[in-house]
């Protein structure tokens, strides 16, 4: 636990110093990191894919695709990268005497497709109007909903949530982790609203929270069910008291592209 909570108190100051006082090109740049050494640890940890060619070929995708939400232009540039990744990946399958399958080629691309493009919402929101004060929003559901869990399950779990796939999580911790991700979206509201003057919708902050928790919590299952299925107890050990990237931004891979919808399918704030 004091590892989880160190861990928070470093990186909180670099994500305000990221999202608000460096240039713009940090955003994508930060999400590109992530998302490669997201999916170098899927490829990896899981053994899926053991051809360190066909790895690289799909952490160099995961690298590039929020660099083309970036841009906003990309569509060649896309073209022309994805033609020459399953050219090379297809040259690969071809020499390996069929140890790299349609299978692995089909599964290591989803996971360098999905995993960046889903995380590139942070850009998306970031390039929307009022982007600075949206972005947030996604890691106020994920994050806060997560420790709501978390300590939720701890005073209150006594049943059972998914016992096969994450035998910890409870169904009181995942009702208080909703709740929780509510409460939290509610107070970003208030902090917009009284703060920064702008007009909040609050009931629509109050959806917010609840479909991100449900997602964020559909997140961590998604690659929990991907950990136990290959004898995972986590994806890595980069961070002290999480494991991996991916172990802590499960949650948020879901939760941030529907966070992204709701902005701009039904807007909570009204920009004055």
């Amino acid at each position: 636990m004091f590892q989880r909570v160190m861990v928070a108190v470093v990186f909180v100051p670099l994500i305000f110093l990221l999202l608000f006082f460096l240039p713009p090109i940090a955003i994508p740049i930060a999400i590109s990191v992530l998302s490669m050494i997201a999916v170098h640890e899927v490829l990896w940890s899981t053994g899926f894919v053991k051809n360190a060619r066909l790895s690289a070929y799909s952490i160099l995708l995961a690298g590039l695709i929020p660099f083309w939400t970036y841009i906003g232009q990309g569509t060649f540039s896309a073209l022309c990268v994805v033609f020459l990744y399953f050219a090379l990946t297809f040259a690969e399958a071809i020499s390996s005497h069929y140890t790299v399958t349609v299978e692995k080629m089909g599964g290591a691309f989803f996971f360098a497709t999905l995993i960046p493009y889903f995380l590139s919402s942070f850009i998306r929101l970031d390039q929307m109007e009022g982007g600075k004060y949206l972005i947030l929003s996604p890691l106020v559901a994920a994050f806060l909903s997560d420790a709501f869990a978390l300590f939720g399950g701890m005073l209150f779990g006594k049943h059972k949530l998914a016992p096969e796939l994450s035998p910890k999580k409870t169904v009181e911790g995942a009702v208080s982790g909703l709740v929780g991700a509510v409460v939290s979206m509610l107070v970003y509201g208030l902090v917009l609203d009284l703060g920064f003057h702008l007009t909040v919708r609050y009931p629509l902050l109050a959806l917010y929270g609840a479909l991100g928790s449900l997602m964020a919590q559909m997140g961590d299952l998604s690659f929990s069910y991907i950990k136990r299925q290959y004898h995972l107890k986590d994806f890595g050990n980069i961070l002290p008291g999480h494991g991996g990237v991916l172990d802590r931004f499960d949650s948020v891979i879901f939760c941030a592209p529907l966070i992204e919808i709701l902005w701009r399918l039904l807007p909570a704030l009204v920009l004055n």
